[in-house]
């Protein structure tokens, strides 16, 4: 069954008669006439029923038409969606990335690239890293900005730049990871890299972590932090942020993680989404060139 079938019948539904319906879908009048019969025998009942020299819907045909006319206003929804992201002044670009990115990175990238494609939209998903691969894997974004470049066969990714994650402490500017080995851990859940990173770092520095709450925003770690409950290794809260407690340097491991951006390695980008992609790299690299 094709798109113009399903119009033929919606058009012969709303009161035209055959030969004028085909002329609207550009058949001969025989060709409408046998898409209809092989309409009726694909439904199995029939769907039209002559009154006079005109022919009306049937029960099953009124119920098959109301279903057809949302199928064919989504199908053109469809097609002005896509119109409307492939035209040269605008353009979507699906983007996941990691929860702790969302209050500073991912804006101020956004901000400067619509400074040059003010008409570009966003769909924008956080995840933890094990849904930034889903997603790449799924197709449903074209990039991911990630918290450790995901080596999967399918991808290719870049460093965006390290960020050193801060401990924190009362009112010290440095300490010792182990110095808080027998104190309680509040840290992402399972499948976020900063949940790795802070394991991997105790491990290095001589002990397991005892986790006491698990979440999935980084602020609300910091609150639970600043309220006494424990202590966190958290990414330094950025330039203009106030911080809900005081935070401190580890110094006896080199405490860092690496921020990434990944695509698929064989599916050619639509031009907005590589046009971020670039933007994204040049502007990781030129900022950190000039605070080197």
């Amino acid at each position: 069954m094709d798109l113009d079938t399903i119009r033929a019948f919606l058009a012969v539904a709303d009161g035209h008669t055959v030969t004028s319906t085909a002329e609207q879908v550009h058949r001969t009048q025989p060709a409408v006439s046998r898409a209809l019969a092989r309409l009726e025998r694909d439904v199995g009942t029939p769907l039209f029923q002559r009154v006079g020299r005109t022919l009306v819907l049937t029960p099953a045909g009124r119920e098959l038409a109301r279903h057809a006319r949302d199928s064919i206003d989504a199908f053109e929804r469809g097609v002005r969606s896509v119109q409307d992201i492939t035209a040269p002044d605008a353009g979507f670009v699906p983007l996941a990335f990691l929860h702790t990115l969302g209050t500073w990175l991912v804006p101020e990238l956004i901000r400067e690239f619509r400074t040059q494609r003010p008409n570009v939209r966003f769909d924008l998903r956080q995840h933890g890293d094990a849904g930034l691969v889903d997603d790449l894997l799924h197709g449903v974004v074209d990039l991911a900005i990630t918290g450790d470049r995901p080596h999967h066969p399918q991808f290719t990714s870049e460093r965006l730049f390290l960020e050193p994650p801060d401990h924190r402490l009362a009112r010290r500017r440095t300490a010792r990871l182990g110095e808080v080995a027998d104190d309680q851990f509040i840290a992402l859940k399972d499948g976020f890299s900063l949940r790795r990173v802070t394991e991997d770092l105790c491990a290095e520095a001589g002990f397991t972590p005892l986790v006491g709450f698990e979440g999935e925003e980084v602020e609300t770690l910091r609150g639970l932090v600043a309220a006494g409950l424990g202590v966190a290794l958290l990414p330094e809260p950025r330039a203009g942020a106030t911080p809900a407690a005081p935070h401190l340097r580890v110094t006896d491991v080199p405490a860092s993680r690496e921020i990434g951006l990944a695509w698929l390695r064989d599916r050619e980008l639509p031009p907005a989404s590589a046009e971020f992609r670039d933007h994204a790299l040049s502007s990781s690299r030129r900022v950190h060139a000039s605070s080197a």
